[in-house]
């Protein structure tokens, strides 16, 4: 059965979907971008601190659905720039020190409200 999750930890839905939806011990979580979801505004800063947020935005949605880092086996990072791909990569690989993913990462022409980069996830157990 169908389960959506929505938790105040991150940031709420800016359109029709879901934070994240789980079904047969599988959680598929929308992209995030770097909103704060205290104040529903982007993160100030580069494409570090704009990540930093992403990761910690897909964590606070992990746990409210009773999973962790550790059960994400696949990610699609979206970079409105390719040129930031390796700072992305840097704070990305502090979430994921072992048994990473799976992943994709692609340039877009352009991400919701300006953001620099989205991040989706798949966990399942």
């Amino acid at each position: 059965m169908k389960k959506i999750i929505q938790t105040g930890e991150a940031p709420a839905a800016v359109g029709p979907y879901s934070q994240a939806v789980a079904i047969n011990g599988t959680l598929y979580i929308s992209g995030q971008i770097p909103l704060d979801p205290g104040t529903g505004k982007i993160v100030g800063g580069g494409i570090g601190e704009q990540t930093e947020q992403v990761m910690n935005n897909i964590g606070n949605i992990l746990r409210s659905a009773g999973y962790g880092f550790s059960d994400v086996v696949k990610s699609t990072c979206l970079l409105a720039d390719m040129a930031d791909f390796r700072e992305m990569n840097e704070v990305y690989a502090r979430y994921y020190p072992e048994n990473q993913p799976a992943r994709a990462a692609y340039a877009v022409t352009a991400l919701p409200l300006g953001a620099l980069v989205e991040i989706e996830t798949i966990a399942a157990r």
